[in-house]
């Protein structure tokens, strides 16, 4: 398999992944959604029936169903960087001279990261119950904006506290709700938010190491093999100096995996440390993505479709209650750290 091969296998694959990710991120209108729903409706005339119904049962079921999928595809992901890295990067880095410190530190946060994703997917985000019902009303105060008092949700018969959401994946309500996470199968509510802010934080360091990793040894290779100082015969016999563009070339056909690997992390790293960056700014504000795409209007089209839109939900136009229930950046990470738990009501 020739570069320009290989690089196109790898360009789709990145552009595959930053379009599934702008289409689920909640964000109605993106160029990379408009494309889509432009390719669909060009194919769906030449598409059978058939092969569109399975499209859509596959994307409803990794979506809008809980699964394990998501859980097994990180594992397997995580799996194979690790592998690339343990098989031929340590061993090269070990030639450079890298500290035995340096190189244990990627598996030191695999084992972080590894704790928290399992404290995200088995901890009870905060399940609104007939037990603790009554506590959990007390915690919140009714904006009357987004949250409504004496509100009831029809499918768990329950009144709804401040800042909770019936999560239809999980058929549950949440307290503090979030959202629901497909990577963990699970809610993020008010129990488990810290779980997932160092979860995504973790998962951060973890591939930025990887990739530091991989790129000084990748420097290295350059360095000592001279390249930069090389000179090739080009197709019109001419002799010229290797530039940036032949080193690279060089390195993806010498390090075919390393590369591709690196580039997967990098592109990881950029996405989850966004995401990251934008959940620390929800904690420091005291306010939930459910909140915050709510303020903006917008709505999952597949939980509330516009024909059952419910009003007490639509995006408020006083904009300076935006944080409505910040209390400051210190308290409002102790509350992100320290939640309040609501006192259960013991049977009789």
């Amino acid at each position: 398999m020739d570069f320009l091969t290989l690089f196109a296998v790898y360009v789709a694959v990145v552009l595959t992944c930053i379009a599934l990710v702008c289409r689920y991120s909640g964000q109605q209108q993106t160029p990379f959604t408009l494309l889509l729903n432009y390719t669909a409706k060009v194919l769906a005339p030449v598409t059978p029936k058939w092969l569109q119904r399975f499209w859509q049962w596959t994307l409803h079921r990794l979506f809008h169903q809980r699964n394990n999928m998501f859980i097994y595809l990180d594992v397997l992901l995580e799996g194979a960087v690790y592998a690339e890295f343990t098989y031929e990067v340590f061993g090269y880095c070990r030639q450079m001279d890298t500290t035995l410190t340096s190189l244990s530190v990627p598996y030191v946060l695999l084992a972080v990261k590894t704790f928290f994703f399992y404290l995200c997917i088995r901890r009870d985000p905060g399940t609104v119950t007939k037990k603790r019902v009554a506590g959990q009303l007390l915690i919140y105060a009714y904006d009357r904006r987004m949250f409504h008092p004496g509100v009831s949700c029809p499918t768990c018969q329950l009144v709804k506290p401040a800042r909770s959401k019936h999560c239809r994946i999980c058929n549950r309500c949440v307290q503090r709700f979030d959202h629901h996470c497909v990577w963990v199968n699970n809610c993020v509510g008010a129990q488990n938010t810290r779980y997932f802010l160092l979860y995504l934080f973790s998962m951060c360091a973890m591939a930025g190491d990887v990739a530091l990793l991989t790129g000084d040894m990748l420097l290295h290779a350059v360095l000592r093999s001279g390249l930069l100082r090389a000179n090739y015969i080009d197709e019109y016999g001419q002799q010229q100096q290797a530039g940036p563009l032949f080193v690279i070339q060089h390195l993806f056909l010498s390090f075919p995996r390393i590369i591709f690997m690196l580039g997967f992390l990098v592109f990881v790293f950029f996405l989850l440390a966004g995401y990251a960056l934008f959940h620390s700014y929800l904690a420091l504000v005291n306010q939930t993505s459910n909140e915050w795409y709510k303020s903006r209007g917008y709505v999952c089209q597949h939980c509330h479709p516009a024909t059952a839109a419910d009003h007490l939900c639509s995006p408020a136009q006083d904009q300076s209650k935006r944080h409505y229930y910040s209390r400051g950046m210190v308290r409002n990470l102790g509350e992100i750290f320290f939640p309040p738990r609501p006192v259960q009501k013991k049977d009789n």
